[in-house]
């Protein structure tokens, strides 16, 4: 089977946008995990395989069990979406990124369903936050195997750190030509004010709140993104 083509540095801009405000949504949801699910990231799986490590070694308060399920949700996620991809045969990247976004949203609205009654400063009970992690980290994992189709430079929408990385050593202070300085730049932005804003909503109105918005920004922004005439001829 031919494999899917690769998105150049000519990405179209309605695609760009899309994927730094799909940036921003990972900061509101890392935020919520972080400050709600017992310091859990659903996005970010290198914090998780660390942390974990610190449980099995027996370091005061972190407990191993919601590393795992992240883990192995995220994977699923990835896994489902993976496999969707090869299978659906060609189809146009705006309709496969509805279909991506509409997932992640269903998966975000049922873990704001079952948030309620969840404690999260107790991270209590235990089964439900099992339940709200699995959730989340799976529509994650299949963010990022959908992303990671579309190879657009320096827009994982979930990881800086190569993005960072990529900042400093291609600058000209680096005798670099600062490469897609915008766009990496943006994705740093977006993410760092993503949290920002997930941290607030977390703060102030709640867990529910949070993923309820962000699995509305997600859809609309999606929809929305997925209208522009410049995606209505591209090929995943």
């Amino acid at each position: 089977m031919d494999s899917p083509p690769t998105v150049t540095l000519k990405t179209p801009a309605p695609l760009l946008r899309l994927l730094l405000l799909l940036s921003g949504t990972t900061g509101m949801l890392d935020a919520a995990s972080i400050l709600c699910l017992d310091k859990v990231f659903t996005a970010n799986m290198t914090g998780n395989v660390v942390f974990l490590a610190f449980a099995i070694a027996g370091a005061p308060g972190f407990s191993p069990l919601p590393f795992v399920v992240a883990l192995l949700s995220f994977i699923v996620g990835a896994t489902v979406a993976g496999r969707i991809w090869r299978t659906r045969g060609a189809h146009l990247l705006k309709d496969w990124l509805v279909v991506a976004a509409g997932i992640e949203t269903v998966l975000l609205l049922i873990a704001a369903l079952v948030s309620s009654g969840y404690d999260a400063a107790l991270a209590e009970p235990i089964w439900k936050l099992a339940i709200i992690l699995a959730l989340i980290s799976s529509a994650m994992g299949f963010r990022n195997a959908v992303v990671r189709q579309l190879k657009v430079p320096d827009l994982t929408t979930t990881v800086l750190t190569l993005t960072i990385t990529g900042i400093a050593s291609d600058s000209r202070m680096a005798a670099g030509p600062a490469t897609n300085l915008p766009t990496r730049l943006g994705a740093v932005a977006s993410i760092f004010g993503g949290a920002i804003v997930g941290a607030l909503l977390v703060l102030h109105v709640g867990l529910a709140a949070t993923l309820t918005l962000t699995a509305v920004l997600i859809l609309i922004g999606t929809l929305m993104f997925a209208r522009h005439p410049l995606m209505a001829d591209l090929q995943r």
